[in-house]
């Protein structure tokens, strides 16, 4: 086998599985350490760089990092990522003045952003420090689209939202509220230079039975929690059904907890393992006492003269294959469930209404237009999508790490350059070695268990809308937390010419992830040589240059190692050195280091 490319950054960013798994990179273990040095100021704004809202992912993100944490590999539960993002926003004090600034002059250039969800604010972000004019066009009264029209503000609390979005107001960034966009067409006559298109999945998907039209008393999920959103709604029934067992069934349940409702059932058709619904979702609505009954196919609303009084369901069973799949399904009965009201969550389309068919702009047979996966633009020149208007409904982090691309290619669109000429990822190795055995992170493991956030209790959550249900860690629980992190950036860096095959890294190594070993072919052969070794997709064994006095190699398997450091500090001849990667993830701003060529 070659040596590894240790200058490759993606070889040391997939280590950090974490990272790799954000959509927008955030550098998960290097915030968590400043956390743990009570620099919480500067960890948020190491989070604000990559994924823009610290505050809000810190309460709402779906958390795509933690199932790839590597502390699962030594204990069940992953470190609370999420959560610590929330200290950092709750605990980061005055960072107004170091936050990107208005440029004194503007360049020029008029970008449209339509719709003021996470993806135009994104674009906004990235844009307006250069000198963008920045418009955003938002047809409801308030900005934040679904983050505040769908995400409870028990979850989210509206302060916590306005602030993060008045960081990028504050940049100059103009905001037209109230002002829907009625014509695609027009907007393209009207010499913007750029136009964004954010507006998010804003349609409900309906349930077509019988007696779906006989009564009011059932609704859309989004529509319904964007009515209680602006006070429209503010009551509901004492019985509700809710549809669906994704994230937004979870919100329509908790919310109409506190409308009033008595019971409330989520209905599931498939059994729990198949639920779309965050598993900590889940068990927060199941701690207030929400019933989730699985195996039940709606079949019919019971309306009695203009009255919902119940929706009829088939009962069913499934069998699964070997892999857990749905393999046959049977009815093996009918139950009527009596209720005042059913709440549709079974999931989001996009709608463009707006957008006429000789607009210019592709959609495919699923009615979602036809984006460009690097560039973001469509088939008409200069118009660019991002967030859940691009692809479909996907999640907050995702549509950030959209408004960070798509910020890159207006950018060279206005500029007239080629828009894949991307600036590539770099990594920067920095040693961390403050002494002979000391480092500048805590390289001790930690067996504490995962830290389980304080919630308000039952009987005080429900006297308002807007009580916060999570009370944030304490300081204990922050200074346990930070511990569990295995600081996954710090990487260990093997000098090979300075080896001596002592062997005495591969005596002191507590999980036995090295050995020296004779060159082979295959990762397999050498994979043989570990006495610990879990092959995991996407994740390579490491693989040193020939060692100086037998023309061996050391290996490493990098899904095994703790990075404790205890190599480099039994090595006698330094040839293992501990050293942070910092990966630098290139934004709009950095993109003029790339001369690029004038558009064809």
């Amino acid at each position: 086998m070659k040596p590894t490319d240790t200058r490759n950054p993606d070889y040391f960013h997939k280590v950090v599985d974490c990272q790799w798994a954000c959509p927008a990179h955030t550098p998960v273990p290097a915030y968590i350490r400043l956390i743990a040095q009570g620099q919480y100021g500067d960890a948020y704004l190491l989070n604000r760089e990559s994924n823009v809202f610290p505050g809000i992912l810190g309460r709402v993100c779906d958390r795509p990092c933690e199932p790839a944490c590597r502390r699962t590999r030594v204990e069940e539960e992953p470190v609370a990522i999420c959560r610590l993002k929330r200290v950092a926003a709750d605990h980061r004090g005055e960072i107004e003045d170091k936050l990107p600034k208005k440029p004194a002059k503007t360049n020029g250039k008029k970008i449209a952003l339509i719709g003021a969800g996470p993806a135009s604010f994104a674009v906004a972000n990235d844009l307006a420090p250069l000198g963008y004019e920045c418009t955003i066009f938002e047809k409801l009264e308030e900005p934040g689209g679904l983050m505040r029209s769908n995400i409870p503000a028990f979850r989210l609390p509206e302060q916590v939202l306005s602030e993060e979005l008045g960081y990028i107001l504050d940049m100059g960034v103009e905001l037209k509220l109230g002002t829907p966009v009625e014509s695609m067409k027009t907007l393209l006559g009207e010499g913007w230079d750029a136009i964004f298109v954010g507006t998010g999945a804003p349609k409900g998907k309906n349930l077509d039975l019988q007696g779906r039209y006989d009564t009011d008393n059932i609704h859309i999920g989004i529509d319904w929690l964007e009515s209680v959103a602006f006070e429209h709604t503010k009551k509901i029934g004492k019985k509700v059904l809710i549809i669906g067992v994704g994230n937004t069934a979870m919100d329509c349940c908790r919310t109409s907890l506190r409308l009033g409702a008595d019971t409330v059932k989520v209905m599931a058709r498939k059994p729990r393992e198949f639920f779309k619904a965050s598993d900590w979702e889940l068990e927060d609505a199941e701690e207030e006492n929400i019933e989730i009954v699985v195996n039940h196919s709606p079949k019919a609303f019971v309306v009695e003269k203009g009255k919902l009084v119940g929706m009829l369901f088939e009962t069913m069973e499934y069998e699964l294959d070997a892999k857990g799949r749905i393999e046959t399904q049977r009815v093996t009965g009918e139950v009527t469930i009596p209720c005042d009201d059913v709440i549709l969550a079974i999931g989001q389309e996009n709608a463009f209404p707006w957008i006429e068919a000789d607009a210019g702009i592709e959609f495919d047979k699923w009615q979602v237009p036809v984006i460009d996966e690097t560039t973001f633009q469509s088939t008409a020149h200069g118009v660019f999508f991002g967030g859940d208007a691009a692809f479909g409904p996907k999640n907050i982090i995702w549509a950030v790490e959209h408004g960070h691309q798509a910020a890159i290619s207006i950018h060279k669109h206005c500029q007239g350059k080629m828009l894949t000429g991307r600036l590539p990822d770099e990594i920067e190795m920095v040693s961390t070695k403050m002494g002979m055995f000391e480092w500048r992170y805590s390289n001790s493991y930690d067996n504490s268990d995962r830290r389980q956030m304080e919630h308000v209790e039952l009987v005080k959550r429900f006297k308002k809308l807007d009580v916060e249900v999570e009370l944030g860690f304490s300081a204990e629980q922050i200074a346990t937390e930070v511990e569990r992190c295995l600081n996954c950036d710090v990487q260990t860096v093997f000098d090979a010419p300075l080896c001596e095959e002592c062997d005495a890294c591969i005596d002191i190594c507590p999980v036995e992830c090295l050995s020296i070993a004779p060159t082979a072919e295959t990762e397999g052969e050498l994979r043989n040589s570990l006495s610990v070794s879990t092959a995991e997709d996407g994740q390579a064994l490491y693989v040193s240059d020939g060692l100086p006095l037998t023309g061996r190699v050391m290996i490493k398997d990098e899904n095994v190692c703790l990075h404790c450091g205890l190599c480099a500090e039994r090595c006698p001849t330094a040839a293992w050195d501990m050293q942070e990667g910092v990966i630098h993830i290139h934004h709009a701003s950095d993109q003029d280091a790339i001369s690029g060529g004038s558009r064809s």
